[in-house]
């Protein structure tokens, strides 16, 4: 029960460490707002920041219509291979090239197949990989935005706890007591008073100038990180771009050529089959019958219907 409670201690004293963080930092930028207190700006980091906005806007609109190109990939695939397979089925095994067409249907297949795997190998596993760093990087940005603002509100905070404490020769200014503690004070115990206010306003300043530190290390810790990421994830958009569309561009080369060829024989093999049949040479089922009958009228004599 001991740890159950001081479990509940510890989320409860982070909860109202974040909610106070909250705090601070709006009262932070409110003051920024109205202009009481002044803003660290970087105006080449901010201009990367838009770069990097553009540049993650622009590839996730590629992964999605590179994603709708693969799946109409998928659905030709499924159409052709329909298609071709009521060719087969309807195409008379005694009939010219029945071998042929059912090899040029498996190998169409095949191709298709093989072309859409390439394109998600090659093309769609690459762009999610390009655009997985996006949210990470997103994520920091966002996290030096509040640690920046936490680094102004330490930086003002420095300043005001010290002014007013120094006086013309540097010493450090003793603030007197409150009337009601001065007077419940009594004389003796006025020096221990005083060098207690001399501790606390010690004490302050100590805190602010740690805070003050603390804070300025957190913020160039992420900031020289990003510094650094941001150009470089910019320009490593033109090699990704041209290396995704050159592979694409050879798998679809490649796929329509072979395909090509397999076009080409199927209508090799339609056109001597339309050939055999227009010569009378592919078999034709109850033709023969039909053939002697029209044969037998023609020979009978005309004569023979006069009666």
């Amino acid at each position: 029960m001991a740890e159950l409670g001081m479990g509940k201690g510890v989320t409860a004293g982070k909860l109202a460490s974040n909610v106070q963080k909250k705090l601070t930092r709006a009262q932070e930028k409110v003051m920024q707002k109205l202009g009481k207190a002044d803003e660290t700006r970087d105006v080449a980091f901010e201009e990367g920041v838009i770069n990097f906005n553009k540049q993650y806007t622009e590839g996730s609109k590629l992964q999605k219509d590179l994603r709708v190109y693969l799946a109409a990939v998928q659905t030709m695939h499924e159409s052709s291979k329909n298609l071709q397979e009521c060719l087969s089925d309807m195409y008379e095994p005694e009939w010219y090239g029945k071998d042929e067409v059912d090899s040029i249907v498996e190998d169409s297949d095949v191709l298709w197949t093989d072309f859409h795997q390439k394109l998600v190998d090659n093309a769609l596993i690459s762009m999610d990989t390009y655009m997985g760093q996006f949210p990470d990087i997103k994520s920091r940005i966002a996290k030096r935005d509040r640690k920046l603002v936490d680094y102004d509100s330490a930086r003002h905070n420095h300043p005001s706890t010290n002014k007013g404490k120094k006086g013309k020769d540097g010493g450090i200014k003793i603030t007197k007591p409150a009337s009601l503690l001065e007077r419940a004070t009594p004389v003796w115990a006025q020096g221990i008073l005083s060098a207690h206010n001399i501790a606390q306003s010690n004490l302050s300043r100590n805190q602010a100038e740690d805070e003050l530190e603390r804070a300025q290390k957190v913020f160039e810790e992420i900031n020289e990180d990003l510094q650094e990421e941001l150009p470089s994830l910019w320009n490593s958009r033109v090699g990704f771009y041209v290396s995704t569309f050159q592979s694409m561009a050879g798998f679809e080369e490649k796929f329509h050529k072979e395909m090509g060829k397999l076009d080409q024989n199927l209508y090799d093999v339609l056109v001597k089959l339309e050939r055999q049949d227009m010569s009378g040479e592919l078999p034709r089922g109850a033709s023969p019958a039909n053939h002697t009958l029209r044969e037998t009228v023609q020979v009978v004599e005309p004569e023979a219907f006069l009666f």
